[in-house]
């Protein structure tokens, strides 16, 4: 019994994915170089292990990622499934003792302070979560094809992000990848509809007038209703919901002026333009793209950034992080570095694949879909094609609390992968 539980374990470390290992590796290493590059102050050497300096302190942070990896692929897959629903307990009770013990940093009350360091709890709720929403689809082997299935398994998700949604709007929005988890599980494509179009209005309805812009929803409904003749075209389902839409249109005035916060106003009138100061508003953005821009096609070399040595654009060591590798690797830098990112994200997705149980397949997909997301929003809001809502590089950005939780998230799924061996 104890030789084949030995030779179980052997097989399970032999099957470990060693190519998202290497690029894991490959990712935090490049990420630390950019952090230095961006950190370096300009009155002091170039000394590496400064633990002072925020480039130390991510040293620190990478050090203490190896015994964690070392313990998360010693540990029982099974353990994971089993106490997901203590995890995820355990996230939901840290998010709500931020009402009572957390810091406000930048107007954000979304930290733990503990002496130097600081703990983001929604960072590693969004591990909790997918583990418990692997857990749920599993046991039950829903097809989603009743509507408590729906409710259940989005409630699950759904209620971290109304403890966050206040504090931290960029790591709430970012839950919303777990549409895509479900839709793979058999999830209705009009719920991925119904959001994708509520964007689309409400984004549509600050830049055009009203009437015009419900003329174009009109002039769609009718299109679709004549081009789609397969499917069971009831003229009154198009009307009620012409009506919803025309009185979602409407009331996008009243939530831009009374429920979005200033800060939120001037992220969304710098994407499109609107009244904005470029010392003020869209600082942040136009020192970014003259940044990335820069750099050309080979970059200025390493530490050569004048952007990046003059500190002209903002938290680059953390949510701008991509603008020194634009600026000193340039856009051949760019483009390897989106390289790993997206061979990491298909190889999720391929294993996640090829689980031969539910658990790890939706648990894969969550990995795939939230580092997708966060790859996305961080570079999209870099060149001015998404809002700047705070979201860190994986693996990259500076910040202990984004490192570790990657590493966390990445390394469960690997365990469970490699564990596959010993599934039936």
């Amino acid at each position: 019994m104890a030789k084949t539980q030995h030779l179980a374990n052997q097989s399970v470390i032999s099957n470990i994915d060693w190519l998202c290992v290497f690029i894991y590796i490959m990712l935090v290493i490049a990420g630390w170089v950019n952090i230095y590059s961006a950190s370096l102050p300009l009155d002091t050497g170039e000394a590496v292990f400064d633990l002072s300096q925020i480039y130390g302190k991510q040293i620190i942070f990478m050090l203490l990622c190896i015994p964690l990896i070392v313990v998360l692929l010693s540990l029982d897959a099974k353990f994971y499934e089993k106490y997901s629903v203590i995890f995820y307990g355990i996230g939901i009770l840290s998010l709500l003792g931020l009402f009572v013990f957390g810091k406000t940093v930048k107007g954000q009350t979304n930290w733990y302070q503990f002496g130097g360091f600081g703990l983001q709890p929604s960072e590693f709720v969004k591990i909790s979560t997918a583990l418990f929403l692997a857990k749920y689809v599993s046991d039950s082997q829903t097809t989603f094809a009743t509507f408590k299935e729906q409710l259940i398994a989005i409630g699950i998700f759904m209620f971290p992000v109304l403890l966050i949604l206040k504090n931290d709007t960029g790591s709430a929005i970012l839950f919303m990848s777990f549409f895509l988890v479900l839709y793979r599980e058999g999830l209705p494509s009009w719920y991925l509809w119904t959001g994708f179009l509520t964007i689309v209005i409400f984004l549509g309805a600050l830049i055009i007038k009203p009437f015009v812009l419900i003329g174009f929803i009109i002039i769609a409904m009718i299109i679709h209703f004549v081009l789609n003749k397969k499917i069971n075209r009831n003229p009154l389902i198009y009307l009620i919901l012409g009506a919803f839409m025309s009185i979602f249109v409407f009331s996008v005035d009243y939530v831009y002026d009374k429920v979005l916060e200033p800060h939120q106003k001037d992220r969304i009138n710098v994407l499109f333009g609107k009244d904005v100061d470029l010392q003020k508003e869209g600082y942040n953005l136009n020192q970014s793209i003259i940044a990335i821009g820069s750099g050309n096609w080979f970059g200025k070399g390493f530490l050569e950034g004048t952007q990046t040595k003059g500190s002209f654009v903002p938290e680059q060591h953390t949510d701008y992080i991509f603008t020194t590798v634009g600026e000193e690797w340039g856009f051949v830098g760019c483009i390897v570095v989106i390289g790993l990112f997206v061979t990491l994200f298909l190889r999720i997705l391929y294993l996640a694949e090829h689980q031969k149980t539910t658990f790890p397949r939706v648990y894969g997909y969550s990995v795939a879909g939230f580092l997708f997301i966060h790859f996305f929003v961080n570079i999209a809001m870099l060149i001015g094609i998404f809002p700047t809502i705070g979201v860190p590089l994986p693996f990259f950005s500076y910040g202990g609390s984004s490192l570790i939780a990657f590493t966390i998230l990445l390394f469960i799924f690997l365990k469970l992968d490699a564990n596959k061996v010993n599934e039936w």
